[in-house]
């Protein structure tokens, strides 16, 4: 995926306050070789762009002063209350360097499993994204997670799929994750009926006439 960046010479709250107010983001492109540069994107074509999957999980191509590079999108910066993006962080991709960075994952497969066919469990998409260490040329733009061999009751966890050749998971020291369970739904018990219905009580005789 590919984008448009512009240099930007001026830094401080009050250019960049200034930068937004023409229509554009203030941003940084950082790491690799080179030194840490300044940088400014049109807010609308970057809005669009933050609203595609790929452009959050894959490896970018920015063109910029004529010469084209490889980033990771880092960190954005979003207005409070306004659709507005207020800073974005890139980072420079060394094609020989390993990296990290968080995948999503892409479910399939989970009406042909037993668990929804036969059991009519529901599926519950535990961990929607993994963060991964790969070149950035193995990088996946998603990983599949096959649900249909989905039991009642059951769970997949990573051990149950294989990560794209090249890429290993970072845990930080966690257990495997799970992925996806499935679950039976809840059953609405019927209230049991009363052992004896209590009989209407009779209205009470007068002792005496008036």
């Amino acid at each position: 995926m590919k984008f448009v960046a512009f240099e930007r010479n001026k830094q401080g709250t009050g250019a960049s306050r200034r930068l937004r107010i023409t229509g554009k983001t203030p941003g940084i492109v950082y790491g690799g070789s080179g030194e840490p540069q300044l940088i400014e994107l049109d807010h609308n074509a970057l809005w669009h762009a933050l609203k595609k999957e790929a452009f959050h999980s894959s490896v970018l191509e920015m063109e910029l002063a004529g010469q084209v590079s490889k980033v990771l999108l880092r960190d954005v910066q979003m207005h409070p209350f306004r659709q507005q993006v207020l800073h974005i962080d890139f980072q420079r991709v060394d094609a020989r360097t390993r990296m990290n960075l968080k995948v999503p994952l892409h479910f399939k497969g989970e009406e042909e499993s037993d668990a929804v066919k036969l059991d009519h469990n529901l599926v519950n998409h535990v961990t929607t994204e993994l963060e991964v260490n790969c070149l950035p040329a193995d990088l996946p733009e998603f990983i599949e997670v096959d649900l249909s061999g989905l039991k009642n009751n059951g769970t997949i966890t990573l051990n149950d799929i294989k990560l794209p050749k090249g890429v290993k998971w970072v845990g930080h020291g966690r257990k495997t994750p799970v992925l996806a369970s499935a679950t039976a739904p809840a059953v609405e018990e019927e209230a049991a009926p009363a052992a004896a219905a209590a009989a209407p009580a009779a209205p009470a005789k007068g002792k005496g006439k008036k």
